[in-house]
């Protein structure tokens, strides 16, 4: 059975090319069916040459508008009604596909999703995870990584129990480590949102190990690290730039240093290997948690490959049912709620 994903055709620096490409390997490799939505008269003829005769479960969905990467945020979400954006996440909303994925414009993206799906009971605000790669082989989540600039610990404490639920179910991890990210490891460091929020997620029924530094988010020591958007941003964007440079100068090292054939051939398997297994666009893009609805954000310069693990990530957060999961989970204990949490009115 094939899983629908509404594909943004109109999101990437170079839409719609990468997200064609991707869409094409996904439908080759995946259990899916795309609806790439963009506008009709420039989708169509890139798809049908670059399907060149394969038939494919591909279906084009129009939409006349596209949301820029410099646009404003409120502008798009006010005055572009038939954006790809907000015709995808109707698409998730009116149950036509089971999950939206852009690698768009991440703040409208955010801004359109949360006021078309809206969020789930008990949920004052999505958060954004990362799948972040860690020494240990097991892969660690950190929440929130820009949804959300300003926090109150309440919030914290729920991306921990949002977290703690995504790891459980799509990562398979049992009995998640969750830590809170701090500028050391003793329950009294930090600043006031982080000794409030320790408290709060002390008591919550998690594996809480408690304040953890910027090191333990890639040594595996927890599989869920929690902290407010502004932080967790600027350790996202801070990780990419040196997972770069230290791509970049392990290869110039060792084109520098092997000289010998089998020698080359053995360090290119193994820089291969290391280049894969730290490759953001390995990792499929960020889902927003705490919606009615799957969710999905990638980075703007996506190529083919990025979009295709977009679309697997896309269908694996559907299938395993995280939302339905932290819905109950909400409901079997209720956590502190404020009035902004309360539903938008959908459009």
């Amino acid at each position: 059975m094939l899983t629908d994903i509404a594909l943004d055709a109109m999101g990437s620096d170079k839409a719609p090319e990468p997200e064609i490409r991707g869409a094409i390997l996904a439908c080759r490799h995946l259990p899916v069916r795309i609806h790439l939505i963009g506008r009709q008269e420039e989708l169509r003829p890139l798809l049908s040459d670059a399907l060149r005769g394969e038939r494919l479960p591909i279906h084009i969905v129009h939409a006349s508008e596209r949301v820029g990467m410099d646009e404003k945020v409120a502008s798009a979400v006010r005055t572009k009604r038939d954006s790809s954006m907000r015709v995808g996440l109707r698409m998730v909303r009116e149950k036509k596909a089971a999950g939206f994925f852009t690698a768009g414009n991440t703040g409208a993206a955010m801004a359109i999703a949360k006021m078309v799906l809206g969020a789930l009971p008990g949920v004052d605000r999505p958060a954004l995870a990362a799948v972040l790669p860690t020494s240990s082989g097991s892969p660690c989540v950190l929440v929130d990584v820009g949804a959300n600039v300003d926090c109150k610990p309440s919030n914290l404490e729920q991306f921990a129990l949002m977290g703690d639920i995504y790891a459980r179910c799509v990562l398979k991890i049992s009995r998640p480590r969750v830590g809170l990210l701090s500028i050391g490891e003793e329950e009294g460091k930090g600043n006031d949102l982080t000794r409030e929020a320790f408290s709060l997620l002390r008591d919550l029924p998690i594996q809480f190990i408690g304040n953890v530094e910027g090191r333990d988010i890639y040594n595996g020591n927890a599989h869920v690290v929690v902290c407010d958007g502004f932080v967790g941003n600027v350790a996202l964007k801070t990780s990419e730039s040196l997972t770069r440079l230290v791509r970049d100068m392990l290869k110039e090292s060792l084109t520098k240093t092997v000289t010998a054939q089998v020698g080359a051939l053995l360090s290119r398997k193994a820089f291969n290997a290391f280049k894969k297994r730290v490759d953001p666009s390995e990792y499929g893009g960020a889902p927003l948690l705490g919606l009615r609805g799957g969710c999905i954000i990638g980075h703007g310069s996506s190529n083919d490959r990025a979009i295709f693990n977009g679309i697997r990530v896309t269908a694996e957060f559907a299938q395993t049912g995280v939302s339905a999961q932290i819905e109950r989970e909400f409901a079997a204990r209720p956590v502190a709620a404020s009035p902004e949490g309360t539903e938008v009115p959908l459009p």
